[in-house]
């Protein structure tokens, strides 16, 4: 059904998500992060209510494990869950229920985690956390992210052709600065690379106008009131 990475940035602090699917609105069911806090990915039969559990128990300072045990006590139908987590020191931890779609896997390196069900191989969550683990960690989050999930779409990705995407990043603002969408695309991973690089120049600038409007830059023409 899905393949995902969250992911930790040392450097700035950034927490964030990518992830891909099958299905329909990937990212308003499975993606969860919090500045300060850390991210979460609830996945095969997501529940999405998992995602605040998660954000509430790492706000309260329990670590990835800790976060994990906790939803895998508390969670509904946990045996059809697939749940990763990153915490707020960029640890790492997963669950993988006894009824995940098979096949599936979860993959851990230093400060990210990935995993899927239903993948086309089973090399898919290695490649992603490689794909992190390869990549300048000099670049911004959201870019890292993406070349992650696009290492694991090149193993195959999942063995259903992709539908959705989302990338979702969070930094110490209390809201997202990056939170794109892609639904209902016939290559979901290309066009969020697509969309993800129109919106990165803009970046800052949206964040400007929020934080301080009176020194943020004037909108270019044509631009729109965002």
């Amino acid at each position: 059904m899905t393949f995902s990475i969250a992911g930790y940035c040392a450097q700035t602090g950034m927490f964030g998500v990518a992830v891909s699917t099958s299905s329909l609105a990937v990212g308003g069911r499975c993606s969860f992060a919090k500045a300060k806090t850390g991210a979460a990915l609830i996945q095969n039969y997501a529940d999405p209510s998992l995602g605040p559990v998660a954000l509430q128990a790492l706000s309260e300072g329990k670590d990835a494990q800790a976060t994990v045990d906790h939803l895998v006590s508390v969670g509904h139908g946990i045996a059809w869950r697939q749940i990763m987590v990153v915490d707020g020191n960029g640890g790492t931890a997963h669950f993988d229920g006894e009824n995940c779609a098979d096949p599936h896997r979860c993959a851990e390196t230093t400060h990210c985690v990935a995993g899927g069900n239903i993948l086309a191989t089973a090399d898919v969550a290695q490649a992603t956390v490689d794909g992190f683990d390869a990549a300048d960690p000099g670049l911004h989050l959201g870019e890292r992210l993406l070349l992650a999930l696009e290492a694991g779409l090149a193993k195959g990705g999942e063995a259903n052709p992709e539908r959705s995407a989302h990338l979702l990043v969070v930094d110490e603002l209390g809201w997202p600065p990056v939170d794109l969408r892609v639904d209902m695309h016939e290559e979901p991973v290309a066009e969020l690379r697509r969309v993800w690089e129109d919106f990165r120049p803009e970046m800052l600038g949206f964040v400007a106008r929020a934080v301080d409007p009176a020194s943020a830059p004037k909108h270019g023409e044509g631009e729109a009131d965002g």
